[in-house]
């Protein structure tokens, strides 16, 4: 850390009650934030860290997508950047409908500061790496996004914080990661003009039957390594949420494909079915109509957005950060695709897909030490 941000933690710290805390560094890499542990005598929390200048700016909710384009990807794809207290606002959000997000006991957003609860340890993704079974710990993560479900996506979230659309500016941006990342990476080549807006027009025509859907909280990374088991808690609080500072309003479908394709774990197809046929039957339990083939057609959609984004993001963090543990979990996120292309929903993706990446490609690619 440099010295001076060093210095800035410190002050904060102590401002926000915290400066005799011991900190221990919580390890992570695919993030300009960074997390530490607090303990103050037995009084444990956590200190999220975000540089403000880390991340290019953010948009207004009235942005064009001219605008958004001009400020840069996080404007486009409506990510939160820099904004710590978009993470506060979300978490005073899911907490009021009784979700077990971390209480914020301090945040300064200009310094880019803020001391959360300390959830534990737990994490899903550990937790069933150590032999827990699996089911009743999705169907628990499932039944908490249905009953969220429930209440429609605000307007506005606390802290005056908007809710923004998950629209098809941010889908599209996503998906176009994928030509200019993964290309250099995995077929050694970049993508042609026409290659890169193929692939676009036929996600904007694939994503069209998304578009109209009622819109609800989507937490945006509901997978494994965001969700902690608290089993000391009740009901849907036994789940609790991490990382959803980019949450946005869009498709009911998205978090549960993203809970149940998972890139960072191999979930397998009997997970997934009896995953999606417990949030349908939930989701009508509580009063939620649910058109059954028309969701699991959304999921499909979504799942290919979302596996095009993350082979695109993955093949980013090895090409242009250097970090490539990143190129060992794309062979999974193939398989999840490559299931996902056979939904007729795909099918002219799959031609795309088939035309331009040979199976061949479609694992772990051979790259320069």
């Amino acid at each position: 850390m440099p010295v001076e941000r060093e210095d800035e933690r410190k002050a904060y710290l102590a401002d926000a009650g915290w400066g005799a805390a011991k900190v221990a560094p919580i390890p992570g890499d695919a993030s300009t934030r960074s997390y530490a542990r607090l303990d103050l005598n037995g009084r444990k929390a956590i200190l999220m860290d975000q540089p403000q200048h880390a991340e290019t700016p953010v948009a207004t909710a009235n942005a064009t997508p001219e605008e958004r384009r001009a400020l840069g990807y996080n404007a486009i794809a409506r990510l939160a950047g820099a904004d710590v207290e978009r993470f506060a606002a979300t978490a005073e959000y899911l907490r009021g409908h009784g979700y077990s997000a971390p209480e914020i006991f301090h945040v300064d957003g200009k310094a880019g500061f803020a001391v959360i609860e300390d959830l534990g340890n737990d994490l899903y993704h550990d937790v069933m790496a150590a032999g827990s079974d699996e089911l009743p710990l999705y169907k628990v993560a499932v039944e908490a996004l249905a009953n969220l479900h429930l209440q429609a996506a605000p307007k506005m979230l606390p802290r005056d914080k908007a809710l923004h659309a998950y629209d098809e500016t941010a889908l599209l941006a996503e998906v176009e990661l994928f030509p200019e990342w993964f290309f250099p990476v995995g077929l050694g080549r970049k993508a042609t003009p026409e290659d890169i807006e193929e692939h676009k027009q036929l996600w904007r025509a694939a994503l069209l039957p998304v578009m109209d859907k009622p819109a609800v909280f989507v937490h945006r990374d509901y997978h494994s390594q965001n969700l902690l088991w608290l089993p000391d808690r009740k009901g849907v609080a036994r789940v609790g949420m991490i990382d959803f500072q980019d949450g946005l309003a869009g498709s009911a479908a998205y978090d549960l494909m993203s809970l149940l394709e998972d890139a960072r774990r191999d979930v397998s197809p009997e997970i997934l079915e009896a995953g999606t046929r417990h949030y349908i039957d939930t989701a009508r339990a509580i009063g939620l109509p649910v058109d059954e083939e028309a969701f699991r057609a959304e999921m499909a959609l979504l799942s290919g957005q979302r596996k095009a984004k993350v082979l695109g993001i993955f093949a980013r963090l090895y090409k242009r950060d250097g970090k490539p543990r990143y190129l060992t979990l794309l062979p999974r996120v193939w398989g999840y695709m490559n299931r996902g292309l056979e939904h007729p929903a795909l099918r002219d993706l799959k031609t795309w897909y088939d035309r331009n990446v040979p199976m061949e490609a479609r694992g772990e690619p051979r790259v320069a030490a």
